[in-house]
């Protein structure tokens, strides 16, 4: 089984918040004591790390399931609780963060980027943060707010200076063999190689270049014939293609007609990718009967016949190219804003449900029986515009509205029975 994996989906989920506090003073000489009922602590948060040590998503295969620590339950004496650990997880830098409609959510290109994947929830306030001229006693508190949950697809493209590109078995992996540390499976047969495989080729002291072996793309790679969509999608972010033609081709295809194929499915796939600099190099110069076509480097990655010449001018290439490109900041956090306001959606015959993390926590209460309780929601809900937003909506007495896990009936006197 690869220990390499560049698709996987996640879970993850924040921690809940902790609930507040029902308490009141009782010391001695003390009469009548105030409420002194604490906090609950936030959840957890939960973040994605881009992180240049992580190679693949190959953690998430088999424990796709991230969670942050749940908050605390605040305590008398106005002892808050504390908070949820919050939780972050390195993936692979060039990983691209999508929902579960396919929608792109953040896209960590550089060493250090976090992104918000799940926040925790909010912790419920104590009783005494109830306490008002009007409730002298307040004797309901808080519950705390579950934190966020979601699945996500995590697909991950390489990073890299330069990608390898060429039919299968024309010695994509021989080469990157021959000129950095990287030591990929090799064979004489087509699709030895089934994973981007990367190499660090280091020229003199000062300089060093990322090079990836993308597995062999075959005729119909643009539309996702041989996997040619998880392969190709790998070649988007190099700076620079070399495209590999073999002049000892196993089908008789000569050099000409594959660097037709590999840019048209590439132009295909990504048409800016015919803009992107290209250097051409012709493989087994050994073995080859095909003659070498105009503008190409003859290489030879068993007797070393070339190589020289082709990494010193990857050499030039990448450094042009690094100078062109503005460098992103490793320090990046990307948030996502919470929506604000409320807004009301018909669920159904004669069913209403408000939607809006302000409406959701304003009936967060820990005991709607009290009547000090359902008047401080009535009051809250009515402060928030909820009974006019519900009237705009169209709703009429005696019909069923939901907010959150609570569902009531609607009055026209703006009253609710829960």
């Amino acid at each position: 089984m690869s220990n390499f994996v560049d698709e996987c989906g996640l879970n993850v989920r924040g921690g809940d918040g902790g609930a507040g506090c029902v308490a009141f003073r009782r010391e001695a000489h003390v009469n009548r004591g105030g409420p002194d009922g604490g906090d609950g602590g936030d959840g957890g948060n939960i973040w994605l790390i881009a992180d240049h040590n992580t190679a693949s998503l190959l953690s998430f295969r088999d424990y796709p399931h991230r969670r942050a620590d749940n908050g605390r339950h605040g305590e008398g004496k106005r002892r808050h609780g504390a908070k949820g650990n919050s939780l972050e997880v390195p993936v692979p830098v060039g990983t691209i963060v999508r929902g579960q409609e396919g929608q792109i959510l953040a896209d960590l290109s550089s060493s250090g980027t976090k992104w918000l994947a799940a926040r925790g929830g909010e912790g419920g306030k104590g009783n005494a943060r109830f306490l008002a001229n009007n409730r002298r006693a307040p004797s309901f508190a808080e519950q705390g707010e579950s934190g966020e949950e979601q699945w996500l697809k995590l697909e991950l493209k390489l990073l890299a200076d330069v990608a390898l590109v060429g039919f299968p078995n024309v010695g994509k992996s021989t080469l990157i063999s021959r000129i950095s540390a990287a030591s990929p499976k090799i064979a004489d047969y087509p699709f030895t190689t089934l994973v981007p495989n990367l190499g660090v080729v280091k020229v003199g002291e000062d300089f060093e270049m990322v090079v990836a072996d993308i597995p062999g793309l075959i005729e119909g790679a643009s539309v996702g014939k041989g996997l040619g969509h998880q392969f190709l999608r790998h070649v988007e972010r190099a700076r620079v293609l070399v495209v590999l033609l073999d002049l000892a081709p196993y089908d008789g295809t000569t050099p000409n007609e594959q660097l037709d194929t590999l840019l048209k499915e590439l132009g295909t796939y990504k048409p800016e990718l015919l803009d992107r600099p290209r250097l051409l190099l012709a493989s087994k110069y050994d073995v080859g009967v095909s003659e070498v076509p105009d503008s190409c480097i003859p290489i030879s990655s068993v007797t070393g016949y070339g190589l020289e010449n082709a990494i010193a001018e990857m050499q030039r290439l990448v450094s042009h190219e690094r100078t062109q490109t503005i460098e992103v900041r490793s320090d990046e956090v990307i948030h996502r804003p919470l929506p604000k306001g409320i807004r009301v959606e018909r669920s159904g015959d004669n069913k209403y449900e408000v939607l809006g993390r302000s409406a959701e926590r304003a009936v967060a209460l820990n005991d709607l029986t009290n009547i000090e309780a359902l008047q401080y929601v009535q009051h809250s809900l009515e402060r928030l515009g909820v009974n006019k937003a519900l009237r705009r909506a169209g709703v009429k007495e005696g019909d069923i509205v939901t907010i959150g896990d609570l569902e009531f009936e609607f009055h026209e006197d703006g009253n609710f029975d829960f």
